[in-house]
């Protein structure tokens, strides 16, 4: 048995070899980088949205609006100027989208509704530097920057559905009372704060999920729980339905069926209004006539 216990003692002694080497390596390499504004970024991330609120008055700068029929065939296109009243907040919607064979990586994302029928879209994603492309082990050791994203929901939702051909859901959410408006300035604060304090993108803890959730808890304390789900997005239809997060279109699997947009959107002809295109085959909503996003059920 002694052979055992040496070949034991041989395992053990690389293990704290292989720990001190990474220990070394990301106090010395990792750890002291700063996140960056000012580098060379990728088109699709170019430039940092911004926001001027003034009362219900919402003027963002630097809207991403391009057109894509695949990722690399698209038109680049940045709105300089794009304003919103936040008293005429129409609905909040949460979208899934499912980028990858395993179910639980996908990517999740807000869009904003408003009343004179701008929809705008709010991404966390990573800023990528020209030439770079996303890689998960990558992001776990402070290789990109935290992203937020506002562009047009025909650019942010149709590079998924047109320009990748991803397998996309779409749920109308469901806010607490009052706390529709408040999201949208939640998510305002930190875009805005976000482009004068830049952070690292992590692959598990500070993602597109996990920032929402920061947000929406901010906003409503509690009112997402801690859940693994919270890092495998693929899998948040399932605990946004149960947490009632989402509006319930006749139990999950129907409320799933109805919410998958991707195939339906290809009947889009690129000249009827995108966002108006997708609703016509979303069901309506089922609060009362007249009831605003934020009436919602605590």
């Amino acid at each position: 048995m002694d052979w055992i216990r040496i070949a034991l003692m041989v395992v053990g002694a690389l293990a704290s070899v292989v720990v001190l080497r990474l220990l070394y390596v990301w106090n010395t390499r990792i750890r002291p980088l700063q996140p960056s504004l000012d580098l060379e970024w990728a088109a699709d991330c170019e430039h940092l949205t911004t926001a001027i609120v003034e009362g219900s008055s919402i003027t963002f700068r630097n809207v991403r609006d391009f057109t894509w029929r695949t990722t690399r065939d698209r038109d680049e296109n940045w709105a300089d100027e794009v304003k919103v009243d936040a008293d005429e907040l129409k609905q909040v919607w949460f979208i899934v989208d499912h980028f990858h064979a395993i179910k639980g990586m996908a990517h999740t994302y807000l869009t904003f509704e408003f009343g004179c029928g701008t929809c705008l879209s709010f991404s966390f994603e990573s800023r990528r530097e020209k030439g770079e492309r996303y890689h998960p082990w990558d992001g776990m050791w402070r290789a990109y920057e935290l992203y937020l994203l506002v562009g047009f929901e025909r650019d942010v939702t149709g590079l998924r559905t047109h320009g990748r051909r991803n397998k996309d859901y779409m749920f109308r959410a469901v806010t607490l009372p009052g706390k529709d408006k408040e999201l949208l300035f939640g998510m305002i604060e930190k875009l805005n704060d976000l482009a004068v304090n830049p952070e690292w993108y992590h692959s598990l803890l500070t993602t597109c999920n996990t920032s929402i959730v920061q947000i929406v808890n901010q906003v409503a304390p509690g009112r997402i729980p801690f859940l693994w789900r919270n890092f495998l997005p693929g899998y948040t239809p399932k605990a946004a339905f149960k947490l009632k997060l989402i509006e319930d279109w006749g139990g999950l699997e129907t409320t799933l069926e109805k919410a998958r947009i991707d195939e339906k959107a290809q009947a889009w002809d690129g000249v009827e209004d995108y966002s108006a295109m997708l609703r016509s085959f979303l069901p309506p909503s089922n609060r009362n006539e007249g009831a605003s996003a934020s009436d919602g059920p605590a």
